[in-house]
């Protein structure tokens, strides 16, 4: 997947002109605009094409990327202003992952995994449950720093928030989740301990 090219390297490349290197940058990073495009966006088909409209846009705009924060910080903030614009835009129902039917969908979908992948695929959508019972700024600091894996000056800078802010929320969004967890999920939880 890398050719051992900093993110850097590769754009100053693109920023040249050599067009084709920008495919290495959507390839190390397409899982995760997916991933977090699809927190926003529920429907699966729509969180494709916005993810495909995220790299058109960032392709046009990296001559705008300064190389001030990480890469993965600056494309975050152009997956959360896109998804959020789109969700606008369609004026979309966003749809709770508490509602069965969309597990019902999603689980008949799933075939050829191993024991192992079918429990850590449960584990991953019992937080991720857990996680959409949380207030939005709550789901969005856990989503930040698990799922986008950025640290808390990243996260400040996306929210334009102070660092020890940030660091409050999160411990305060862990133990809301530990919470949530705790009580829709006990049986579960046990399990996993």
């Amino acid at each position: 997947m890398s050719t051992g090219s900093t993110d850097m390297e590769i754009i100053s490349r693109v920023l040249k002109g050599e067009q084709q290197a920008y495919g290495e940058l959507v390839e190390r990073y397409k899982n995760y605009v997916f991933t977090l495009t699809l927190r926003f966006i529920k429907s699966r088909e729509d969180a494709e094409e916005v993810a495909q409209d995220i790299f058109v846009k960032v392709y046009r705009s990296l001559a705008d990327f300064k190389g001030t924060s990480k890469f993965s910080t600056w494309l975050y903030t152009v997956v959360y202003t896109t998804s959020i614009t789109f969700l606008r835009k369609k004026k979309m129902e966003v749809h709770s992952l508490d509602d069965e039917r969309t597990y019902e969908l999603a689980d008949s979908q799933v075939s050829g995994f191993s024991a192992n992948q079918v429990e850590q695929k449960s584990k991953i959508t019992m937080v991720n449950k857990a996680i959409n019972l949380l207030s939005p700024d709550d789901a969005q600091v856990i989503t930040l720093f698990y799922k986008a894996e950025q640290n808390l000056e990243e996260i400040a800078k996306i929210l334009g928030l102070e660092t020890n802010t940030v660091k409050v929320r999160l411990h305060r969004a862990r133990a809301r989740l530990k919470e949530k967890m705790q009580i829709h999920f006990s049986e579960e939880v046990k399990d996993i301990y």
